[in-house]
């Protein structure tokens, strides 16, 4: 009683343990990230981040970064994995919702 007349947080030992636990968890599924993490991507995964969020396809980014097409297949792969996403407009709905600002 005295903890709630001084407006003090009151936790029973059984729910702090669960509460611990289930934070626990989340960490162990997604190591390194907070429970509300932004993918750390690198300037040139933005880069093509944005072209595809243009719409141009792996062929026309390749030109336009002068990289080859199995090259930007592979870093669309593994943005795709980043952001646990299916296809690139998913991929690119998750990254504007994480506050990258990647164009139209």
């Amino acid at each position: 009683m005295r903890s709630v007349f001084h407006r003090e947080a009151v936790c029973p030992p059984q729910l702090c343990h669960a509460l611990f636990r289930f934070v626990a968890q989340g960490a162990k599924k997604a190591p390194g990230q907070g429970l509300a993490s932004r993918p750390e991507l690198t300037l040139r995964q933005q880069q093509l981040v944005a072209l595809v969020a243009k719409g141009q396809t792996n062929k026309e980014i390749a030109a336009h970064l002068n990289l080859s097409e199995f090259t930007v297949r592979n870093h669309i792969h593994r943005i795709l994995k980043q952001v646990d996403a299916e296809s690139r407009s998913e991929a690119v709905e998750a990254i504007r919702a994480c506050g990258y600002s990647i164009g139209p």
